[in-house]
């Protein structure tokens, strides 16, 4: 959708910065000043093109930023207005990363619509029970694994040992990834939302390396659909290749799509909700005593602040669809409009001191999985499971285990991305 109108042409941008890297390189804390005034006096505001485009795009006149909860959560009730099929990050993306990467989220009705019936329907209870099972089991591997590594070096890097591995092993196992290609499709994945940061991209061109792990990923996910369709097994991509509803069931480029999908969202969104939850257990240690005294009847609501505080998606796009208002501002056709997750989450007209990591906080109306309407989260309780059963096997094998070092953050405007994260522990006897 390319539509130009003049009425852009005559708008101000706002003073606020949400568009430089310099905003995005700074910390959570820092930026979260900045939402602080936008909630207060300017909820819904007109800001320049973000830097660091993938491809600079002519047509790009800027963005709407939207930072407030009830606004946020308007936007995804009304998705004949704000649509996805344009993209969800903040600038414009080519078509084939799209279908590639971002799957049926950057679908509209009615076609996401029949994929997320699909979808769903593949998510059987027998699955789900198998599920379960190997989050469980790759829980206590991940913390294993940590446990070895940390007897011989002392000090661990928590993200690289442990948070990036565990939802690596159940994004692997739940789609039958074979062991010898699972480091590589988790490395691959990173790309897909750390295209900007120095330190994966290296001195690489970000085009042409999306592409490469775009390419890579797709290769990996089509030999797996055709291996199921000629024999079937126990994981999800064979009941993808099997899920019918009203006799029409996904395409191989369907299941291709959402392998994608959820190879780069499985894996980043819960890496980082671990990490800034490790982080947090540290700085607030007297939540992590609370958590400790009753773990399994306080373990469900810690996980919901626990995703609250890291907002491991920061920002999702929609585009207008028409000519229509939001909040008092006259939105345009073919308008970007940015959901700030990271300022909603920390409105202070829904949320009681947000700056305060409390793990007994209820309710807990945060948007980490998306706010509600037709785009929620479709893994968010595999997200939440994961979560739960990582904690349990760390604070229970390895009760001291703190921060020991400097965080090293990423640089992204759309993961919350910790690259870094040193940790030390008393190893088990």
């Amino acid at each position: 959708m390319t539509v130009t109108h003049s009425n852009r042409a005559t708008r101000s941008y706002d003073e606020a910065d949400l568009s430089s890297r310099d905003f995005w390189l700074s910390t959570a804390a820092e930026r979260e000043k900045t939402f602080a005034v936008l909630r207060a006096e300017r909820p819904v505001s007109w800001h320049r093109p973000v830097d660091d485009m993938l491809i600079e795009d002519p047509n790009d006149q800027g963005f709407w930023a939207v930072v407030r909860h009830a606004d946020l959560i308007e936007v995804t009730k009304r998705p004949d207005d704000f649509l996805s099929g344009e993209g969800i990050v903040m600038e414009s993306i080519p078509q084939v990363f799209l279908d590639a990467l971002q799957g049926f989220i950057a679908m509209d009705p009615p076609r996401h619509t029949k994929i997320r019936r699909l979808l769903s329907s593949a998510f059987t209870p027998k699955q789900m029970a198998l599920m379960k099972d190997q989050i469980q089991a790759n829980a206590k591997r991940a913390v294993d694994d940590l446990t070895h590594t940390g007897e011989v070096d002392g000090e661990v890097d928590f993200v690289q040992e442990c948070a990036a591995l565990l939802p690596m092993y159940n994004i692997c196992d739940m789609l039958g990834v074979p062991e010898e290609l699972r480091r590589k499709v988790a490395y691959e994945a990173q790309f897909a939302g750390g295209f900007k940061d120095p330190e994966l991209i290296g001195d690489q061109e970000p085009l042409s390396r999306l592409l490469e792990a775009t390419t890579y990923l797709r290769e990996v996910a089509t030999d797996l659909v055709a291996q199921r369709r000629a024999h079937p097994g126990d994981d999800l991509i064979t009941s993808l290749v099997q899920a019918e509803v009203d006799g029409e069931s996904l395409s191989d480029d369907d299941i291709i799509s959402f392998f994608g999908l959820l190879t780069v969202a499985g894996n980043d969104t819960t890496r980082q909700s671990t990490s800034h939850a490790m982080k947090a257990l540290t700085e607030f240690p007297e939540q992590r005593a609370w958590l400790m005294e009753d773990f399994e009847g306080r373990i469900q609501g810690a996980v919901e602040e626990m995703v609250r505080w890291a907002t491991p998606i920061m920002t999702f796009r929609r585009t207008a669809a028409r000519d229509c208002e939001l909040n008092g501002q006259q939105i345009t056709q073919g308008d970007k409009v940015i959901m700030f997750y990271a300022s909603a989450n920390w409105d202070t007209d829904v949320f009681d001191q947000p700056e305060r990591f409390d793990l007994s906080r209820s309710p807990n109306p945060h948007v980490s999985f998306g706010g509600g309407g037709i785009h929620h989260c479709l893994g968010n309780q595999l997200a939440r499971q994961q979560l739960a059963a990582l904690w349990r096997e760390l604070l229970q094998r390895l009760p001291d285990i703190e921060v020991s070092g400097d965080t090293v953050y990423g640089y992204s405007s759309f993961f919350h991305t910790i690259n870094h994260l040193p940790v030390r522990f008393t190893p088990e006897s």
